[in-house]
């Protein structure tokens, strides 16, 4: 690829070859370090170079420079990190999915708990005793559900059915298999490949495909109807439906935000963000009553199902207006938890004043997005809720993924 038409040269040119040690990882997955520009005497202007690690000593050649930093492809590791393994996927460091297959996964695990504790310090002002990450059952093999995708062919081309090659926003790059995916997806991805390739003069357009595994079976329609064992609870919805994608790690995360929230001692519990029920079913045993709330009409009749096929009498669920989520709720609110789990966008500005003004015992904030998860948390200091625990979960290892629990109470509950 040749030298961008809007290239900044300031301060280094196009591919520039540089070297220096990487001192820590930001929370996009990509190493971090500085170097001194000419006239200066510290090293100050920060790089930010992808696979690598912390300790290393690496070459990296410079593509794009920001009004305060630089970013540089990797080209050769000087200085390893004892941390440093082999990765477990030929196509690591090319396709955009993975950050950390070459760390230690006992030094993923620490490197996410750090993460979320320097991001509760710069993002919302809190220096605070974050928990060890708990980690994933499989570090591999985990994933449930991938959506591989694959753009219009080309006549002599080759036409790759995958994911986007790293850096880039539309070049995909060909993945015939998928570690960290479940042995059963993967049997399947090389059967739906083949059709696709089969097909591959009938497509005008690219597409998404979806491959979803649930109780042992893969579906590839985004209609059927699948089922997902979470502990003792067996829970029905579309496949093409939000729903966490590592099951081997549910229960025990599930276990987590029940015990959580019912800890608060509050009697009734608000699920505000509800889906196909996941968390207000797996909770209900621990409340006199709860309610689901979701502005989606589908999730709701899912959960309601859910609900009577495990036979949970206490739970109902309730699809609600985004402006009146908490309308004609009847629990007192110093009784009240309410567990959030809202988009990786966080919670808008129109959920958090119905929230406040509700005004719940406590809160049990469960994000995919830490970021802007302290974001929201200024926003819950300011209202006079305390941080009470910060729980991480690696539900995607080899990634710069991770969930995040927040335990959030009311001052004078």
């Amino acid at each position: 690829m040749g030298k961008p038409k809007k290239f900044n040269d300031q301060p280094f040119a196009y591919h520039a070859e540089i070297e220096l040690e990487i001192a820590t990882l930001t929370n996009l997955g990509s190493g971090l370090g500085r170097v001194a520009l000419p006239g200066e005497p510290e090293a100050k202007w920060v790089v930010m170079v992808p696979f690598t690690l912390p300790g290393e000593r690496v070459r990296a050649r410079v593509f794009r420079n920001h009004k305060n930093f630089s970013e540089a492809d990797l080209v050769s590791v000087v200085t390893p990190s004892p941390d440093r393994i082999a990765p477990g996927c030929p196509l690591f460091g090319r396709c955009g999915g993975c950050q950390y297959q070459h760390l230690a996964y006992a030094e993923q695990l620490r490197w996410k708990q750090r993460q979320v504790a320097e991001l509760l310090q710069h993002m919302a002002g809190v220096d605070f005793a974050v928990s060890p990450t708990v980690p994933s059952p499989r570090d591999y093999a985990y994933r449930s559900k991938i959506t591989p995708h694959f753009s219009p062919p080309r006549e002599g081309r080759e036409m790759p059915i995958g994911f986007l090659r790293q850096g880039t926003r539309f070049d995909l790059i060909d993945v015939p298999r998928c570690p960290i995916a479940t042995d059963a997806i993967n049997t399947r991805l090389a059967e739906v490949r083949a059709a696709v390739q089969a097909k591959r003069d009938t497509y005008a357009r690219g597409a998404t495909l979806l491959l979803r595994e649930a109780s042992g079976e893969v579906t590839t329609d985004y209609d059927a109807v699948v089922t997902e064992t979470v502990g003792d609870l067996k829970l029905h919805f579309l496949a093409r439906d939000f729903f966490q994608n590592n099951p081997f790690i549910l229960p025990a995360f599930t276990d987590y935000v029940r015990t959580q929230a019912a800890a608060t001692g509050a009697r009734f519990l608000v699920d505000a963000y509800c889906g196909s029920g996941l968390f207000a079913l797996a909770a209900a045993p621990a409340f006199e009553r709860v309610v689901g709330v979701e502005i989606s009409e589908s999730s709701v009749r899912f959960a309601r199902e859910n609900a009577a096929a495990n036979r949970i009498a206490n739970a109902t669920f309730l699809a609600a207006d985004a402006a009146e989520i908490f309308a004609g709720l009847d629990f007192p609110p110093a009784d009240t938890v309410v567990i959030i789990d809202p988009p990786r966008k966080g919670c808008d500005e129109i959920f958090l004043r119905q929230l406040f003004a509700f005004g719940p015992r406590a809160v049990v904030y469960v994000s995919c997005d830490p970021a802007t998860q302290m974001r929201d948390l200024r926003h819950f200091l300011a209202a006079g809720y305390a941080l009470m625990a910060a729980q991480p979960f690696d539900l995607f290892p080899q990634t710069r993924h991770l969930e995040c629990v927040l335990t959030l109470v009311r001052a004078g509950s």
